[in-house]
Formats: structure tokens, C-alpha cells, sequence
């Protein structure tokens, strides 16, 4: 038995006249009733009950056809699914993402995944630094990420987003709170909050090179992993700290995000793994293209 066997019985069954369930099917009348007769026979059961004026379904027929649509419903669903996962319309999609993009394009990126891609499950998990992510993409517990690079792993793809201007973070009631901007050998002498060191995160990195260029080592008192956390440090009078614009999304009383001299950035980029592909990654690629270039 195939599947066109049921689709044929299940319009004859509706017609209830061969001539016009074959020119529904643009198959000859004659084969028609020959694979008609040939389900009845490997069902051994009759079907239809055929005269020359009409055709009438059985008892079993009657049955049999509640069946049939159920199954080729069925068939037709999965066929439609197979397609929408393969165009990446439909699946499960994981992001994780560095903490100072959870509060400006993260956001974003994910109501517009959940407007345009309705069929994708899309979870999170925010706040993680980029060896972090690098590791979750490579055990498969994520399968996008949002990051600062350097990746070191070969099988992860980067591709940068945008570049992310740096800027002074200082308790509001630091001496240089009220300035329009910050020179940052001007914060020698001040205590750094700071994102974990020993490679871990390439902002500590970044920041330390800045001022060793203006003429000082940075007095690290604090090392954090979660962007939030130093920023609620600095407004506790705990330190300064140089942190991605994006992070002044960040509402948290008690703190002044200044304009930076000289000025500096880093980039956010995107890491996946391209192997196997995912058509689900792919589209959300997509998407934060276009909010990124927004």
C-alpha cells in the first residue's frame, strides 16, 4: 500500500463518481478503478459499493475514510514542518550574550526574532563572557552568541556587529563626576573595577593596554563577570571603571557615564559554529544584521 492509494480512495470518496474524482486526480478513469480495487483487495474489506448510476461508500469505507484523512493530514503537517525547519522558520534557538549588549541590541534582537520568526523557540542566557561562550557553543548548549573578541577556537565563526565606543564610569560623587568628559590618566590614582582578568574577558585586556598608553597600571580592587554587578559596585563608591557605551542603558543610581579621552572602542560580534549548518542560526543572522546596520 502507498500514499497515493489513500489519496485516491479519499477522493473518490468525496465525488462518489469515478469520472469526475479522476479528472480531480488528472489521472484516467480506468487506473483509477484499478487502484481502487487493488487497496480493497490488500485490505480484503469492501470499500465502495459501485452501480452504474452511483457509487456509495460501506460501512467500512465510511470508517476507513476518517481514518485516511487523519493520516494524510498527518503526512501532509510533517511535510510542511520538514520545510519550515529547513528554511529556518521553525526550531529552537539559543543566544548568549556579553553583558554590556544585553541592554541595547540584545533586546532588540530578540523581539525581532519573536516577531518574524513566530515558529522558533528562542531562550537566552545573558551576561556570559566570551570563553564563556565559546565553550557553551562548542558543547551545544548555545547556538549564537553575542561577544567581545578575540576567539581563539577554530571552529567558531566571528563576525563583528558593530563597534562599541568606551567610556568613564565614576560613582556620582567623584571629583570629575560634574566634567563633560574624562581623560583617563586623569583616574590614575583611582581604584578599577574591572571584568575578570587572565584572558577571560577581552575588556580587562582592552582597558589595562589604555592605561599603560596614558602612563599608568590600573589599581584593580575588584574583578567582576557580570556587567551589572560593576556597575552597581561603581555606584557604591567602590571604584571607577571603563565600560562600552551600550552599558549606559544600564539605569542604576549613583553613577556618571562620561565621554572618554582618548577615545577607544571595541568591537561586538557574532560567534557560531557553521558546522553543521543550521538553517535556524542562518536566519537569525539575518535579523541582527538589520537591527545592527538599524
Amino acid at each position: 500500500m502507498e500514499l497515493r492509494h489513500l489519496r485516491y480512495f479519499r477522493v473518490v470518496a468525496e465525488e462518489l463518481h469515478f469520472r469526475r474524482a479522476a479528472e480531480r486526480l488528472h489521472i484516467a478513469q480506468p487506473p483509477l478503478s484499478s487502484q481502487i480495487r487493488q487497496l480493497e483487495e490488500e485490505l480484503g474489506v469492501q470499500l465502495l459499493t459501485r452501480s452504474t448510476r452511483r457509487v456509495e461508500l460501506t460501512p467500512a469505507g465510511e470508517v476507513y475514510l476518517d481514518r485516511v484523512r487523519e493520516i494524510l493530514d498527518a503526512v501532509d503537517a510533517a511535510g510542511e514542518q520538514a520545510h519550515r525547519v529547513a528554511e529556518g522558520m521553525q526550531g529552537a534557538l539559543t543566544i548568549g550574550c556579553v553583558g554590556s549588549a544585553t541592554y541595547s541590541l540584545f533586546p532588540r534582537l530578540v523581539r525581532a526574532l519573536r516577531d518574524e520568526l513566530p515558529g522558533v523557540d528562542v531562550s537566552v542566557r545573558g551576561e556570559m563572557l566570551a570563553p564563556d561562550q565559546v565553550t557553551a557553543l562548542e558543547a551545544g548548549r548555545i547556538d549564537l552568541a553575542l561577544l567581545r573578541p578575540p576567539v581563539t577556537s577554530a571552529r567558531v565563526v566571528v563576525e563583528p556587529v558593530r563597534h562599541d565606543r568606551l567610556i568613564a564610569l565614576v560613582p556620582d560623587s567623584h571629583r570629575l563626576a560634574g566634567c563633560g568628559e574624562v581623560d583617563l590618566a586623569d583616574l590614575r590614582d583611582d581604584d578599577f573595577v574591572m571584568h575578570a582578568g587572565h584572558g577571560r574577558s577581552a575588556l580587562n585586556g582592552l582597558v589595562t593596554g589604555l592605561c599603560a598608553d596614558a602612563g599608568f597600571v590600573p589599581r584593580i580592587r575588584h574583578e567582576v563577570t557580570e556587567t551589572s554587578t560593576l556597575v552597581t559596585l561603581v555606584a557604591a563608591g567602590l571604584g571607577v571603571s571603563v565600560v562600552p557605551e551600550p552599558t549606559s542603558a544600564l539605569d542604576i543610581a549613583g553613577v556618571r557615564y562620561l565621554p572618554l579621552r582618548p577615545e577607544a572602542g571595541i568591537d561586538l560580534s557574532a560567534a557560531w559554529i557553521p558546522e553543521p549548518a543550521s538553517p535556524v542560526v542562518e536566519r537569525a543572522l539575518t535579523v541582527l544584521r538589520r537591527i545592527a546596520a538599524e
